[in-house]
C-alpha cells in the first residue's frame, strides 16, 4: 500500500524532513518527503501495518521545535517507489492562498486554563501559534491581528511581550489575548437580558445544564445547542424545540476515558476522535450506555467528540458528563453566528445563552467522519478541514470556480495545482441557506482575490447552484452531469493519471441525467473528460415527486406494481388501503407527477419500506441508516436474483424474492442483509463483465450511498477478491459535498 500525506504547521526548517526519512527507512518503508508551499508532502509505501506504525509515531515522536495543524492524509495503490529520498522542495506558488483551517486547543494551552498559577487559569480565549482560530476570524489576507475579528482588542504589555518574543510559544499568534485584554464570555437570558459574565457565567451555565435547560453556546464557526446528554426529558425539548424530531445529534465528551465508558471504539476511530481536527465520528455506542436512546433513535451508532475550544473544555470538565452539542439552527437552516441573530432565532429554542464578544467572521459547521474499510471516510467537511486544499496532480491553467451541488453543497476554487474546498454549506432549500450560499461565493472569491476565468455547474436546471451560476457567470459557465463529477472527486483524490479510465459507480438517490430523467445508480466508463453510462437500474416512477421521497413508501408500491401488476394490492405489502393505492396506481399510470427515476437511493428507500422498517421519514436517508442498522444485527451470506439486461440492471426478481421472504417469515434483519450483499453482487458482476470488455481494473465507488459502510466494505472486499483495485473517499465526502471537487476538474485547462 502507499500513503500519500499532507501536513501544515511548523514543519519546515526543524528537522522535520530528516526526521521522516529516519523514520520511513527504519519501517523498511520507501517513498519521498518534501517542502511545498504549504507544509510538508509525505509518500511513503510498504506493508500496511508498518504503514500504519509510521503513522501513529509520526505525530509522536516529531521534532520538538515541530508542530502539526492539520494532516490530511489517503491510503493509495502502490507507485512502485525504489527507495525513499528527501526530494527538492516545490517552491511555486502563492504562499498567502495557504489558509489554516481552526485547529483544537493544544495540549500546552489547556495546561495553561488548567493550572491556578498561570494567569490564563480559567481563560476561555487561550490559545497559542500552535492552536486556536483561523478561517472563522480572518476577514482577508495576509493573516495579521489587523485583518481579524481580534483587531478590536488591544493587547496588553504581558501578551505583547510574547506576541514579540521570537522563542515565546505566542510569537505572531494573531488571536493572542488574556483576561486582561482580549474576549470576554457573558451569559444572557433568551430575550437577552445580562445575567453574569466571566468565570460566574461558566459556572452559572454548568449548573443550568445539570438542571435540565438548554443551552447555546457560542463556539468557533457558530453556536451549538447544549443539553445533558444523559437526560431524556431534555433531549426531547431540545428535539421538539429545534423541530428535530429523528435525525440523531452529536455527543460531546469531556475526553477519551469517558468516550470509551460509553463507545465501543477501534484504534482507528480513537486516532480520528483525538486528531487535531477534532471531527464528530461516528462509532458503535455499547449495549451499557448511559447516553438517552432519543439521542440517537432506532440506531446503534452514535456521533461523538471532544472539546476543541477552551471554553468547551472548560464547560465539560466542570460538568463532567456528555452533552449534546447540535449545531444551532433550525432545520435545515445555517448555523446562527452572532448575537443578534442568535437572540433572534434560537429565543424559542434555548433558554440561556453563553456568547462571546469575538465576532465569528464565517459560518463553520462541526465536521463529520466514520471509518469504513479501515479508511476514513467525511461524511461532512468543515471546521478542522476547510479550506484546506486538495493536491492535484497537475496545474490550472487559470482560477476555476465550482458551484458545487443542491444538497450538502459546497463550493470549490481550482487554483495552481490546489483546489481548495468551503465549509459545508447544507442543504439549499430555504431562504437562508440560500442566502448563505451566495455569501461564501463572494468570501471565497474576496478572501483568494481571484476572477474565475471558468465556472463550474451541476447539468440539473432547477438546482439553486445552477442557477445562481446562470445569472453571475452566464460568459464562462459550463455544466458537467452530476454523476460524472462524483466520478472525478474520488479518482483526483486517488491521485488517478491524466489518461486514467475507471469503472465508476456513482450511486444516489438522484442526480439530472443527460436523458433528462432521475438517475442515481450510475455504472460508468469515466474519465477526466467523458464519461459513458454502462449500466442503471430498470427505471421506475415515483409518485408525486419529492413526497415520494419523504414517503419511501410510495416508492415501495411503484416497484411492487412494476414487480407484481394488480396482484401487488393482495401482497399485504403496503401500508396504503385500498383506495390510497388506486389513487397511487392511477398518478403512475397517467404519469401524473410521477417522475421516472433509477436512483439506487431510491431503492433503498424502497426496500425499507417493503419489509416494515419505515415508511415516512423527517431527514434524508433515514430509511436507508436504519435499513443498514438491521442488516449490520445479520451475518446472513445469501442474496437475492437480479437480471443484468443489456445495460439494464433489472431488480424485479429482488423485490419479488423480498416479498417472499417477507411472506415466509424470514427476520427483517436476514432481509436487510441479503439486500446489501445483492448491490455487492450487482457491482462485482457488472464490473466483471465491464472489465471483460475493457480490460479497465480500477474501480471508483462514489455517491451518497457509499456512506453506508455495510455496503461499502462488502463491495471493497469483494472488488479486491476479483482483481480489481478499488478508489473510495478520504478526502471529501461521497455525498454531494464532494461533487465541487470533480467539478473543479471537470473545468480545468491544465498545464
Amino acid at each position: 500500500m502507499r500513503l500519500k500525506l499532507h501536513i501544515t504547521g511548523l514543519v519546515q526548517g526543524v528537522g522535520f524532513r530528516p526526521f521522516v526519512s529516519r523514520l520511513a527507512e527504519g519501517q523498511g518503508l520507501k517513498g519521498y518527503v518534501l517542502n511545498d508551499t504549504a507544509g510538508v508532502l509525505i509518500e511513503v509505501e510498504g506493508d500496511r501495518q508498518k504503514i500504519r506504525e509510521f503513522l501513529s509515531r509520526l505525530e509522536k515522536e516529531k521534532p520538538s521545535l515541530s508542530k502539526i495543524y492539520s494532516m490530511q492524509y489517503a491510503w493509495l495503490e502502490d507507485a512502485g517507489h525504489g527507495h525513499f529520498e528527501i526530494r527538492k522542495s516545490d517552491g511555486t506558488g502563492d504562499k498567502a492562498t495557504s489558509i489554516l483551517p481552526d485547529i483544537a486547543l493544544c495540549s500546552e494551552c489547556l495546561m495553561d486554563i488548567l493550572n491556578p498559577k498561570n494567569r490564563r487559569f480559567l481563560y476561555p480565549f487561550t490559545n497559542c501559534t500552535n492552536c486556536g482560530p483561523r478561517f472563522t476570524i480572518i476577514k482577508s489576507l495576509p493573516y495579521d491581528r489587523g485583518n481579524t475579528s481580534m483587531a478590536d482588542f488591544t493587547m496588553c504589555t504581558a501578551c505583547g511581550r510574547e506576541y514579540n518574543l521570537p522563542s515565546d510559544r505566542r510569537y505572531h499568534a494573531q488571536p493572542n489575548a488574556c483576561p486582561a485584554c482580549g474576549p470576554s464570555i457573558a451569559l444572557h437570558d433568551r430575550t437577552g437580558n445580562l445575567i453574569c459574565v466571566g468565570e460566574e457565567a461558566l459556572e452559572k451555565t454548568v449548573n443550568l445544564i445539570r438542571k435540565g435547560n438548554v443551552v447555546a453556546l457560542k463556539g468557533l464557526g457558530g453556536y451549538h445547542l447544549l443539553c445533558d446528554a444523559a437526560s431524556p426529558d431534555a433531549v426531547e425539548t431540545l428535539r421538539s424545540r429545534k423541530q428535530r424530531y429523528e435525525k440523531p445529534m452529536a455527543v460531546m465528551f469531556p475526553d477519551i476515558s469517558s468516550v470509551r465508558d460509553e463507545a465501543d471504539i477501534s484504534s482507528m476511530e480513537e486516532q480520528a476522535i483525538t486528531s487535531v481536527e477534532r471531527p464528530i465520528v461516528i462509532v458503535r455506542k455499547k449495549a451499557s450506555s448511559s447516553i438517552a436512546g432519543t439521542v440517537s433513535p432506532d440506531s446503534n451508532t452514535l456521533g461523538l467528540f471532544l472539546p476543541y475550544t477552551p471554553l468547551h473544555h472548560l464547560l465539560l470538565r466542570k460538568l463532567k458528563k456528555p452533552v449534546v452539542a447540535t449545531s444551532a439552527n433550525l432545520t435545515d437552516e445555517p448555523i446562527v453566528k452572532d448575537e443578534k441573530d442568535a437572540f433572534a432565532r434560537l429565543k424559542d429554542i434555548a433558554d440561556y445563552l453563553l456568547t462571546h464578544n469575538r465576532d465569528i467572521v464565517r459560518r463553520c459547521d462541526d465536521s463529520v467522519v466514520r471509518i469504513i474499510a479501515e479508511r476514513q471516510v467525511p461524511l461532512r467537511r468543515s471546521r478542522g478541514f476547510a479550506p484546506l486544499p486538495v493536491i492535484v496532480p497537475f496545474r490550472f491553467a487559470a482560477p476555476v470556480l465550482a458551484l458545487g451541488a443542491s444538497m450538502n453543497s459546497t463550493i470549490a476554487l481550482g487554483i495552481e495545482n490546489k483546489v481548495y474546498l468551503s465549509q459545508h454549506i447544507g442543504d439549499l432549500d430555504t431562504l437562508r441557506a440560500t442566502e448563505y450560499y451566495e455569501e461564501t461565493v463572494s468570501d471565497f472569491l474576496r478572501l483568494f482575490d481571484v476572477r474565475p476565468v471558468r465556472v463550474v455547474a451541476d447539468m440539473h436546471p432547477g438546482y439553486f447552484s445552477t442557477r445562481f451560476g446562470e445569472r453571475r457567470f452566464s460568459g464562462s459557465l459550463v455544466t458537467v452531469q452530476h454523476h460524472h463529477a462524483h466520478l472525478l472527486s474520488c479518482m483526483i483524490e486517488n491521485d488517478m493519471p491524466e489518461n486514467a479510465r475507471v469503472i465508476g459507480y456513482a450511486f444516489d438517490g438522484m442526480g439530472y441525467g443527460t436523458d433528462r430523467t432521475l438517475w442515481g445508480s450510475e455504472v460508468m466508463i469515466a474519465s477526466y473528460r467523458e464519461a459513458q453510462r454502462r449500466f442503471h437500474l430498470r427505471p421506475f416512477r415515483l409518485p408525486g415527486g419529492d413526497r415520494a421521497v419523504q414517503e419511501p413508501a410510495r416508492t415501495a408500491l411503484s416497484l411492487l406494481h412494476e414487480t407484481l401488476g394488480d396482484r401487488a394490492v393482495q401482497s399485504g405489502i403496503s401500508p396504503f388501503t385500498r383506495d390510497e393505492y388506486a389513487f397511487y396506481l392511477k398518478m403512475i399510470r397517467d404519469d401524473i407527477n410521477s417522475p421516472l427515476t433509477s436512483g439506487m437511493g431510491r431503492l433503498f428507500d424502497a426496500a425499507a419500506s417493503l419489509i416494515g422498517l419505515r415508511h415516512r421519514v423527517s431527514y434524508q436517508a433515514q430509511a436507508a441508516m436504519e435499513l443498514e442498522q438491521r442488516a449490520f444485527l445479520s451475518d446472513d451470506r445469501g442474496s437475492y436474483p437480479f437480471i443484468l439486461d443489456g445495460g439494464v440492471i433489472d431488480q424485479r426478481p429482488m423485490v419479488e424474492a423480498i416479498i417472499s421472504d417477507i411472506g415466509s417469515g424470514v427476520t427483517r434483519e436476514t432481509v436487510a442483509r441479503r439486500f446489501h450483499n445483492t448491490i455487492v453482487r450487482i457491482i462485482i458482476d457488472t464490473a466483471r463483465l465491464l472489465r471483460e470488455e475493457t480490460g479497465i481494473a480500477h474501480v471508483a465507488l462514489s455517491g451518497g450511498v457509499f456512506q453506508n459502510a455495510l455496503l461499502l466494505e462488502g463491495a471493497v472486499t469483494g472488488l479486491r477478491e476479483q482483481g480489481f483495485t478499488p478508489l473510495i473517499h478520504q478526502l471529501v465526502p461521497p455525498n454531494d459535498g464532494g461533487v465541487a471537487l470533480g467539478q473543479a476538474v471537470y473545468g480545468a485547462e491544465r498545464v
